[in-house]
């Protein structure tokens, strides 16, 4: 597709004008030009573009499809250039609008419950999410179709910056009605038991093998994998299997005595939630702003 240079705010103003009024002659009085010199400017506007945006015959005018799909950000257009001129003369922060992403379940436990207290830190910040895996959000965060996201994915790539949050501490749960009749203590005991995590190759299973000795070979008898930490959970609780899950999400549980805890006296390698984005966004400072406002949140 070829690139075509943005239409000017004069001709975006009288197409809005054209499509408000329906009739080029009142279109023409509202913009204070001629109907010849309108109908040129729409024109002009239309060869611009290269589509039709208006189907005119003598008795009406009507959009076209190019036209309806022009018209909603035409006035999104109109609207942003009138509040250059307005942010350059206010004493307050402007409204900002900010998309991050994360995982559904940190979202839904962390992000969600602390989107009342951030807006009260910051009135002006205005924050929507979105869901999705690591890949999806790192993706996203490239095009510049999320501004940042919250999750602890492995970083290496120099187009990303980021800032910390929490660090994300993990344990070993099992059922307790699993383990009375099938002990996990060590490395051995793997071959009775079923592995589950959220991919077949045991991401979170790393965080176990990490911090034990690697001549260990934990081999279990089967691997669930189950696309989403909820759900690992969801089957651990029920006693099939057993999972390495993130500390806060099973915390309850673990108080509560739906779930026991495994090799308690191995400590499981750690990692962090970060506030990801694109290194030359440029809302960056207020996305370090952000950052802030979320480290100072408990994780739930």
């Amino acid at each position: 597709m070829r690139t075509i240079d943005p239409p000017d705010l004069e001709s975006l103003r009288c197409f809005v004008a054209a499509a408000t009024h329906l009739r080029f002659r009142s279109a023409a009085e509202a913009c204070a030009l001629s109907p010849t010199a309108f109908s040129t400017r729409i024109r002009s506007l239309e060869q611009h573009l290269g589509a039709e945006l208006f189907t005119r015959t003598t008795r009406s005018v009507r959009l076209t499809e190019p036209g309806e799909r022009l018209l909603s950000q035409a006035r999104l257009a109109l609207d942003a250039a009138a509040r250059c001129t307005q942010v350059v003369h206010e004493d307050h922060v402007a409204p900002f609008e900010v998309v991050v992403g994360t995982r559904f379940e940190l979202g839904l436990s962390f992000i969600v419950p602390a989107l009342s207290a951030l807006e009260r830190k910051r009135p002006g910040r205005r924050l929507h999410l979105y869901f999705a895996d690591s890949a999806d959000l790192i993706a996203r965060i490239l095009r510049g179709d999320v501004d940042a996201a919250v999750a602890s994915m492995r970083l290496n790539d120099a187009r990303l910056a980021y800032a910390p949050l929490h660090e994300e501490q993990y344990v070993m749960v099992g059922a307790k009605k699993l383990l009375a009749h099938k002990p996990l203590a060590s490395a051995r005991d793997a071959a009775a038991h079923r592995a589950n995590s959220v991919h077949s190759d045991l991401p979170l299973f790393r965080y176990l093998l990490d911090a034990r000795p690697a001549s260990e070979a934990w081999s279990f008898a089967r691997i669930e994998h189950l696309g989403a930490i909820a759900a690992v959970r969801a089957r651990a609780v029920e006693g099939v299997g057993v999972a390495v899950l993130p500390r806060y999400f099973v915390d309850k549980d673990l108080r509560e005595g739906r779930l026991s805890l495994l090799l308690p006296r191995t400590k499981l390698a750690t990692d962090w939630f970060r506030l990801v984005w694109r290194a030359d966004h440029p809302y960056e400072p207020r996305l370090r702003e952000l950052a802030a406002d979320l480290a100072a949140l408990p994780l739930r």
